[in-house]
């Protein structure tokens, strides 16, 4: 079993007693099928009672850190370093429609550099952790991406764009780019499970735009900490102020931003 350290303790431990909650009310979700207004309100309170529960005990343990949350927005701190970027509930569609892949995420930001995230999948019960200079971990297993080094062997990820999001015909030619190449392209619906997917060598790599820091934040630490890379889709270090992402492994992530890019 790998050492974790005080911190990433603490992340664990919010992590998974907001989940106990979430997994509580997923058993509920398919009886309130049956009204079109009933689920999207229930979803909306179980994310935020998640959401109420992690801040309950990210500040116990660290009361001056900052948090950056997604249903209550930026919270500021006597500690001027430190910043909680936390999703309650990632894969919110999922929830809503009865679909077990969702995860609580949680990431640590020091003086505008990412130090530790924590992705946990409630209902696989894996717990996905890693720390800046740690290596990546699920469930105390050491994680290491893909070797994978051609493209038509290779599984990718992405998320598709929706109604209301703009850019789906630039997506559709990414997305034939990608498939015209590899063994396949895969959208479960979660960003911060993608990323897990990636570190634990699942995918050989994933892309989406559109995203938030909360969506991120944790699965980007994860994916550097297994030895792949991650960047903008144009090849930036900007992901969290662009919500454009790449993450692939170390061997294809400059190939399949070409492809990308290529592809656009």
């Amino acid at each position: 079993m790998a050492a974790r350290s005080p911190l990433i303790n603490v992340m664990i431990a919010a992590a998974q007693k907001a989940a106990r909650g979430l997994i509580r009310d997923f058993g509920e979700v398919e009886q309130l099928q049956v009204s079109r207004k009933g689920p999207s309100d229930f979803v909306s309170t179980a994310d935020r009672k998640a959401e109420r529960t992690l801040r309950r005990e990210l500040v116990k343990a660290r009361p001056n850190y900052a948090l950056l949350m997604e249903e209550s927005g930026e919270t500021a701190g006597a500690d001027v370093s430190n910043r909680w970027i936390v999703d309650p509930l990632d894969g919110t569609t999922n929830f809503l429609h009865g679909i077990p892949h969702f995860a609580v995420s949680v990431a640590l930001e020091r003086d505008r550099q990412l130090l530790a995230g924590v992705v946990y999948d409630p209902v696989k019960d894996e717990m996905f952790w890693a720390e800046k200079g740690q290596g990546a971990y699920l469930n105390g297993r050491r994680l290491r991406v893909s070797g994978r080094r051609e493209l038509d062997d290779s599984l990718f990820a992405t998320g598709i764009p929706f109604k209301g999001v703009r850019d789906h015909e630039a997506f559709l030619k990414q997305l034939g780019a990608v498939m015209a190449v590899s063994a396949g392209v895969r959208r479960l619906g979660a960003a911060a499970l993608d990323l897990a997917y990636v570190a634990a060598g699942r995918y050989e790599g994933y892309w989406e735009t559109g995203l938030q820091p909360w969506d991120t934040a944790a699965g980007i630490v994860l994916v550097r900490e297994a030895g792949g890379y991650v960047t903008t889709l144009e090849g930036g270090p900007d992901m969290l102020a662009t919500g454009s992402i790449l993450a692939a492994n170390d061997q294809l992530h400059g190939t399949l931003g070409k492809t990308l890019r290529a592809g656009a």
